[in-house]
């Protein structure tokens, strides 16, 4: 692990480039486990390289980080986000009074938090290189997010309930908060369970968010995808229990409903409009 332990000022940080970086990263998280030995970073081209690394971040258990490997994740990261181009809130235009349509990835999105469709046991997603949005959060983020929820999770003492939430910052993100919801899991026919618990999940999001301060909240499709609930009911619960929500609080909070497919898009379009 010498490799991360020589750069410790931030001023050596700064003087690396992005490819000195991740490979330092990367040489670290290999040396952290003997059973990834085998590869050879050098040898690997610049979309190699990362696709190993994020791998190695998302099987890592949650443990302890030395300032020096925070310091250089945290320079590599934050230099991978502004690369990919950050959005900020102030440059979306509103669909409806207080609401808004984004299509895009969520977290290179700047507002004050953003909704993470998380698992019960809150720790991200450990199966390397998947694009569930678990996985996306918590890559980009950095690992310190894992070893907060895993803190979370110890002080709970069991797993998280379907329909709550729980707040992290959001460490790397342009976000200030990443707040974590688990969906109910729809393996056959739709029932009221089902659409009340993902009710649930918003109303949990949605008086977190302000609880902590926050003026603007970015849902994902919470429970859709391999969660097995229906896109168009899905979107219908997410629409109305926000607006419900706004009525009886008398909430100014703003709301942003992000999708990533054009399927999704449309869906929301046709219930905003």
């Amino acid at each position: 692990m010498e490799s991360v332990r020589h750069f410790r000022s931030k001023e050596t940080v700064i003087n690396m480039t992005q490819t000195e970086k991740r490979l330092a990263l990367i040489r670290y998280l290999l040396a952290e486990n003997s059973r990834f030995g085998r590869f050879e970073p050098e040898a690997m081209n610049e979309t190699e390289q990362k696709d190993l690394l994020r791998a190695l971040m998302n099987v890592r258990l949650p443990a302890p980080l030395s300032e020096a490997f925070l310091r250089l994740q945290d320079d590599y990261l934050q230099q991978e986000i502004v690369s990919r181009g950050v959005t900020k809130l102030e440059a979306l235009e509103p669909i409806a009074d207080g609401l808004y349509l984004w299509q895009g990835d969520i977290t290179t999105l700047s507002c004050d938090a953003i909704v993470n469709a998380a698992n019960s046991q809150l720790l991200g997603c450990f199966h390397p290189l998947h694009n569930c949005i678990d996985n996306c959060i918590h890559t980009y983020a950095g690992l310190a997010l894992r070893n907060a929820c895993d803190e979370l999770m110890k002080q709970q003492g069991h797993e998280e309930p379907t329909g709550q939430a729980k707040i992290t910052p959001a460490f790397n993100l342009p976000c200030r908060y990443v707040i974590h919801t688990v969906g109910p899991i729809v393996s056959g026919p739709l029932t009221q369970e089902h659409r009340a618990l993902l009710r649930s999940c918003y109303r949990s999001c949605l008086t977190l968010a302000e609880a902590n301060g926050c003026q603007s909240l970015a849902f994902c499709c919470i429970s859709t995808g391999v969660f097995g609930f229906p896109q168009t009911e899905a979107a219908q619960i997410a629409v109305s229990e926000v607006r419900t929500y706004q009525a009886e609080t008398g909430s100014r909070i703003k709301v942003i409903f992000n999708v990533f497919r054009n399927e999704d898009k449309e869906i929301y379009e046709s219930l905003l409009r």
